[in-house]
């Protein structure tokens, strides 16, 4: 059956546009970066690090869009919602598809399937700290204490679902003692909390209480990675405290909306990693706290499944989730 001439100019017009959208230079306006936390934070200063060096590369902008909340799922979930048209994506975290698709039982989107990777950026040890002037100046001290008493074995946290959170629940996991969670809205006051003696300590990422720790208002007892950071070599790690099997390392990277033209996902992602290996940009990332971890966006999706499938487990284990 011959097709009429009419329909097949009727088809190509209705395509026309795909094809241009498809063909269209990219990027043609500022690309919206979505925070899941507060200015100053530190997907905040990660993203900021790189800004120049991106508007450089692509010719446009980065609009920086703070939507805290929910240990970073409302800014997710945003972006989830958002146009795939190149010019959205989410600084994301372990919190959000690490730590999340396990956490939150009820969630309008999945974290990994809706808003898939574009590039790793870097990770970070945790830290465990108590106040300054605290009786225990080992982590054997702070074991001992909470297995003496545990009802003192408090811990504040960033918030639900942050890896602060889970990290101290891990803790009481690995020493055997049931530890008690008060989540505070964000890493200042959580760290205040330790300051002021409402809690008995923290394991929050380093930049958090490093300002403190070098004035001596908190102790740094150790850091949460297998191995001792590169960024605080002096500092032991809880497994060469004695806490066996405790390896966490709070990560963070860029994604996009599921929809997102698989070319501009690619180069996006080429930029971001060509971005962290310049030494002058990495330097920035050490002096933060933070060590480059470059990944693009097929190994960047590989890791976040599988620390969704390590951080499952923990989550069933403190009860901790989320309806």
């Amino acid at each position: 059956m011959q097709v009429p001439r009419r329909a097949v100019l009727g088809a190509a017009m209705l395509a026309a546009p795909a094809i241009a959208r498809a063909q269209a230079p990219w990027p043609e306006r500022p690309m919206r970066f979505v925070i899941g936390g507060s200015a100053g934070g530190v997907s905040d200063i990660l993203v900021r690090i790189l800004e120049n060096r991106l508007r450089e590369k692509l010719g446009q902008p980065l609009v920086l869009d703070p939507r805290p909340g929910a240990g970073g799922m409302v800014g997710a979930e945003v972006v989830a919602r958002s146009p795939g048209d190149g010019y959205n994506f989410y600084i994301n975290h372990i919190a959000s598809h690490g730590i999340g698709p396990s956490l939150y039982k009820r969630l309008a989107f999945d974290p990994l399937k809706d808003l898939p990777g574009v590039a790793r950026l870097a990770s970070m040890p945790n830290v465990l700290i108590v106040k300054g002037d605290s009786p225990h100046r080992t982590v054997q001290d702070l074991v001992a204490f909470c297995r003496a008493r545990p009802e003192k074995a408090v811990f504040s946290s960033a918030g639900t679902g942050t890896s602060s959170h889970l990290s101290g629940v891990l803790f009481g996991l690995r020493i055997g003692v049931e530890t008690t969670h008060v989540p505070y809205r964000g890493t200042a006051p959580s760290m205040a909390a330790v300051l002021n003696g409402e809690v008995l300590f923290a394991i929050d990422n380093a930049p958090a209480s490093r300002q403190q720790v070098l004035a001596g208002m908190l102790r740094a007892l150790a850091v949460s990675t297998a191995e001792r950071a590169s960024t605080m070599p002096k500092l032991p790690s809880l497994e060469e405290q004695g806490v066996a099997d405790f390896d966490v390392a709070s990560w963070y990277g860029i994604v996009a909306p599921s929809a997102t033209p698989r070319p501009i996902v690619e180069r996006m992602g080429a930029e971001l990693v060509a971005a962290l290996g310049d030494p002058g940009l990495a330097q920035r990332y050490r002096e933060f706290g933070a060590e480059p971890k470059p990944l693009g966006p097929a190994a960047y999706d590989a890791y976040m499944r599988a620390e969704a499938a390590k951080w499952a487990p923990v989550v069933r284990a403190s009860g901790a989730s989320v309806d």
